[in-house]
């Protein structure tokens, strides 16, 4: 087995990054163009104006807790590692349950009962940005002296839910799992990364009885768009520091961004063009000359430039980012997953060779705020670099598979959640029998909201080939009573 821990090589950690990646979609989704007819909004509106095809969400089966058991028992066994061989596991994630006990707690009964209860980490927390957080936790720990030679696990999960109304359309769901280890596939580039961290009430959620969020939608985008452009101009006033020359956007081979949604991604990439042509001479180009002497606070919201920079970054975007774009624009808003959706869509939409020894930007945002630049390099090993690749294959077929579901169902589905969110004693309406093989689901909350869950079962002539323990579970494990079910 390839990926077996570190124990018996405790030489300083080399090359410290994503070794594997898994993503968990949820089966069920909502079409944007359907929306817009159900909304009674303008045709266009939502596919183009915000460049999404369709929306991911979940039930009232669904949780973060059942998310993150999905994505990790998911990455475990296609992996095929031993529990034993994880020694860190953070969660990044802003959709709670409980204000004390974290969603990794949860996490620990996939180790426990293998006999690993030694794993440090708990949850980050800042609305999109706490996988960031939770990746950065975990590759410190890898190239810190508490290391032990075990590998990192990072979880990004959320599920993005709106009230009715405008935005309801920028939702989403979704969760990502990240092996984190030495000779990685996508190591972190060391001494480059740019943060920018403010207060502002761009987007919060202080309702603890909603999990509907405050949302000044203009704000929240000037916001972004300010922290990108403080994040570049750290990031390439580090690379000078550190190699002599100042990048501009071809420095990346590729770029990935959060992206709440598809069109805001393409504008970013634009604002980056933007500020490399502030850095140039005086051109003969009036369509783009006659924003140079506009203040940069005074540009956020200035179509003009915004659409002359989108214009002029057209081919770059669609050879550098667009191909990022894959998962988030056929399932919205994963909050804190969104960014690492985006690296794993590369690998889905590029061929492996077009892949290799390359640079990849990424712009992590998170409202309140907290953003950062950084970027990978990928290996050059294209064995190490192919095999990566088709373990990521199978999220193409859970697109093309999932259950559409009509407008009105949806929302009557929302409504079911709404009513239902933070209820104790209850028995979840959606049934389980919807979900896709493997997905974990709650089975009732108890008077005391203590949360049991199941996994839905993999056909016995399935073709998975997983190293777990469900062929010696008894009959019955789907039905377990237990707070937390030891046959998850």
């Amino acid at each position: 087995n390839e990926y077996k821990s570190y124990l018996s090589v405790m030489a300083w950690p080399q090359h410290v990054g994503i070794v594997g990646m898994e993503v968990y979609i949820p089966q069920t989704y909502v079409a944007h163009d359907d929306l817009e007819r159900f909304d009674g909004a303008s045709q266009g509106k939502y596919t183009i104006g915000l460049g999404q095809n369709g929306m991911a969400f979940c039930s009232d089966v669904e949780d973060i807790n059942t998310l993150s058991l999905t994505v990790v028992q998911g990455i475990m066994e296609r992996y095929e590692i031993s529990y034993s061989d994880i020694g860190h596991l953070q969660v990044g994630t802003e959709t709670l349950l409980d204000k004390s006990k974290s969603v990794k707690t949860v996490l620990m009964e996939l180790f426990s009962c293998h006999g690993n209860t030694d794993i440090e980490g708990v949850d980050s927390l800042n609305a999109c940005y706490g996988g960031t957080a939770a990746l950065f936790n975990a590759a410190n720990w890898v190239e810190s002296s508490a290391w032990d030679g075990r590998y990192a696990l990072v979880v990004a999960a959320d599920i993005a839910v709106y009230a009715s109304g405008n935005a309801r359309p920028t939702g989403g769901a979704g969760a990502v799992a990240i092996l984190v280890g030495p000779n990685a596939v996508l190591p972190l580039e060391r001494g480059v990364r740019s943060s920018h961290m403010e207060h502002v009430y761009d987007f919060y959620k202080p309702d603890f009885d909603s999990e509907y969020p405050r949302v000044n939608g203009q704000l929240s985008i000037k916001c972004f768009l300010k922290a990108l452009d403080m994040t570049y101009q750290g990031y390439k006033d580090k690379v000078f520091k550190k190699h002599g020359s100042k990048p501009d956007t071809s420095y990346f081979d590729f770029m990935t961004f959060h992206a709440p949604f598809s069109k805001l991604v393409q504008k970013a990439y634009a604002r980056l063009n933007y500020h490399d042509y502030l850095q140039t001479t005086p051109s003969t180009n009036p369509q783009l000359e006659q924003f140079r002497s506009i203040p940069v606070e005074d540009t956020y919201m200035n179509k003009n430039l915004e659409r002359a920079f989108m214009e002029q970054s057209k081919a770059e975007f669609g050879r550098r980012t667009a191909p990022s774009l894959l998962i988030s624009r056929n399932t919205g808003n994963m909050y804190t997953a969104t960014l690492y959706s985006c690296i794993a869509s590369l690998f889905l939409s590029k061929p492996t060779e077009d892949l290799a020894g390359k640079r990849i930007g990424a712009f992590s945002y998170g409202s309140g705020l907290a953003a950062t630049m950084f970027s990978f390099t990928v290996t050059s090993d294209l064995a190490k670099l192919t095999g990566f690749t088709a373990k990521l294959q199978h999220i193409k077929n859970d697109l093309d598979n999932r259950t559409k579901v009509d407008p009105m169902e949806f929302e009557r589905l929302m409504k079911e959640r709404e009513e239902s969110h933070h209820k104790p004693n209850r028995t979840p309406k959606f049934s389980c029998n919807a979900l896709r093989p493997g997905t974990y689901y709650i089975v009732k909350v108890d008077e005391e909201y203590r949360r049991t869950y199941a996994r839905v079962p993999f056909p016995s002539n399935g073709s998975r080939n997983v190293s777990d323990d469900t062929t010696t579970r008894p009959s019955d494990a789907s039905h377990c009573t237990m707070n937390y079910c030891r046959y998850m």
